[in-house]
């Protein structure tokens, strides 16, 4: 008898107790965002590359989501950060290419997820405003060790001059930073994940612990072209000098990366945590800050519209989530990194152009995230472009920075990304009706971002007046 009222309570209590299953509040995951800078389309072996092996990198690929169709905001680092930092298009605030500083105006995704109940924490390179009012520790982040500018030195100078000699700030202080920069990088970001992991006394931290959010910003590998013996002597094949300082670079942040995902085995943390890897923009081939990148088999550079100075890898792991090793090919872009963070924190997301991706990885929903993407870098060298669907409009100078022999101008050029990713053949004599659509659409999108620009009390930046020819 008493087995039976056992077994019928058990039976009338079921549906309450699934029922507060489904209410009761899931677990925010942590979430890591890790963002390399400059780096080549072909140099990660998810994309495969042969000569520089990058397992780490490799092992988010095989543990999540790789997106085939991926692209940074921008064509150069400060515009893909400012957009996902904002959440938003960058040139809503008025951020077209290098400097500065993200505007106040800009609502944060630190400060959306520190709204969520996260702790912040940010480790690397900023370049979205050094004084006060606009570093990392003024936007959202509660922790900060890196430098505020576009670059530094990855072997410390001593006494050395210029922005890139600046010192590594710990939150707003300067420190005397002595190691290689990379692994400086992977030590506190593996630093950051153990303090928000275990208690002062080295204990797990309870299950009503604060979750984390942490952004890892590598400067490498952009220049300047400095590694350590440790890494060089990994690369004896590579003859090009540059080719393996670049390799030696890439296989330190591949390394840093490493550290941090082993401290969230080690902590228990690694199945709780959303990781996203991806790049700033494409690797600089031929102009600004050349590395010895590959973008393989993309055409084009850093600084250009074509798909080598746009389109990025991007890998994303979520255990009992993402499935394993698998790949999408509809089109993303940076700040859709950012929408999927707010989603997974559920956090705010008003006022946001990003799309949360996991629904479209899983399979839960169909469709493309996007109909149409855009880019615009106006004041250096007035390249521009679109993509809808399988169809891409490029407006872009192409080698050289600077006008010349070296240099191609800008035109209008229309490509089918389906059949011809090296954007080889340009359709634009061949399809007048696509091109024109495109343009227009572009040109739409362009006013509209410049409309918001000011609807928030800054100016959109428009290209320079060009010089008059010498006579």
């Amino acid at each position: 008898m008493k087995h039976a009222l056992i077994r019928l309570t058990a039976l009338l209590l079921a549906p309450l107790a699934s029922l507060y299953a489904a209410d009761a509040p899931k677990q925010k995951p942590n979430i890591i965002v890790i963002l390399a800078d400059d780096m080549g389309y072909a140099d990660i072996g998810a994309h495969g590359c042969k000569d520089i092996p990058t397992p780490n990198i490799d092992r988010l690929a095989k543990g999540g989501v790789r997106f085939t169709d991926a692209y940074a905001n921008g064509s150069f680092c400060t515009p893909t950060r400012a957009a996902l930092m904002s959440c938003r298009y960058q040139h809503r605030y008025g951020i077209e290419d290098l400097g500065g500083p993200l505007p106040a105006q800009a609502h944060t995704l630190p400060q959306r997820l520190k709204a969520a109940g996260y702790v912040t924490g940010m480790v690397g390179k900023w370049h979205l405003g050094s004084t006060e009012g606009f570093t990392p520790v003024d936007r959202g982040f509660d922790e900060f060790f890196g430098f505020v500018g576009g670059g530094h030195q990855y072997i410390i100078q001593p006494g050395g001059k210029g922005e890139y000699n600046a010192p590594i700030l710990r939150h707003r202080e300067p420190v005397n930073e002595q190691r290689y920069l990379t692994d400086a990088f992977g030590e506190e970001a593996a630093a950051f994940v153990e303090r928000c992991s275990t208690t002062k006394n080295e204990e797990p931290r309870t299950k009503n612990a604060k979750p984390f959010f942490l952004y890892l910003a590598f400067n490498a590998v952009h220049t300047p072209m400095q590694a350590t013996e440790k890494y060089r002597a990994r690369f004896p094949g590579i003859t090009d000098p540059k080719r393996q300082t670049y390799a030696a670079m890439l296989s330190a942040m591949d390394d840093a990366i490493g550290l941090v995902l082993t401290k969230l085995e080690q902590t228990g943390k690694l199945n709780q945590t959303l990781i996203v890897f991806t790049n700033d923009n494409g690797g600089p081939t031929t102009r600004n800050a050349v590395n010895g990148s590959r973008n393989t088999p993309l055409r084009g550079s850093k600084c250009e519209t074509f798909e080598g100075g746009i389109r990025v890898p991007m890998l994303m792991q979520w255990p009992g989530v993402i499935a394993p090793g698998t790949t999408y090919a509809k089109p993303a872009i940076s700040f859709d990194i950012s929408a999927t963070a707010l989603a997974a924190a559920g956090a705010d997301a008003t006022a946001i152009d990003g799309v949360d991706l996991l629904p479209f990885v899983k399979g839960d929903k169909s469709g493309t995230p996007h109909d149409i993407l855009f880019w615009r870098s106006r004041t250096i060298s007035n390249n521009y472009g679109a993509r809808q669907g399988d169809w891409k409009y490029v407006h872009s100078t192409e080698g050289d920075a600077a006008p010349g022999p070296k240099q191609k101008p800008a035109q209008d050029r229309l490509f089918n990304l389906a059949n011809d990713i090296s954007e080889q053949r340009d359709l634009a004599a061949e399809q007048p009706a696509k091109l024109a659509e495109l343009k227009k659409l572009y040109a739409a999108w362009s006013d509209e971002v410049d409309a918001d620009c000011r609807k928030v009390g800054l100016e959109p930046k428009f290209p320079k007046p060009a010089r008059p020819a010498a006579k």
